[in-house]
């Protein structure tokens, strides 16, 4: 599973690496980001949930 995040609509709220900090944190550039090539298997059920529970949806999963 890979992630990643569409910076150009992100809004900095800080939700995913409070969801799922294995996978995301905010940038230098104050953007959420996907700081992993893979998805590890035991963070891959709060990835989706940080992916479902983003303001803006611009999280994108793929399986």
């Amino acid at each position: 599973m890979k992630a990643w995040v569409d910076k150009d609509g992100c809004i900095s709220c800080g939700l995913c690496p409070t969801i799922c900090p294995e996978v995301f944190r905010m940038g230098d550039d104050d953007l959420a980001e996907a700081y992993v090539d893979t998805v590890p298997s035991d963070s891959e059920d709060a990835a989706r949930e940080a992916a479902d529970s983003c303001p803006v949806s611009v999280i994108h999963i793929e399986e």
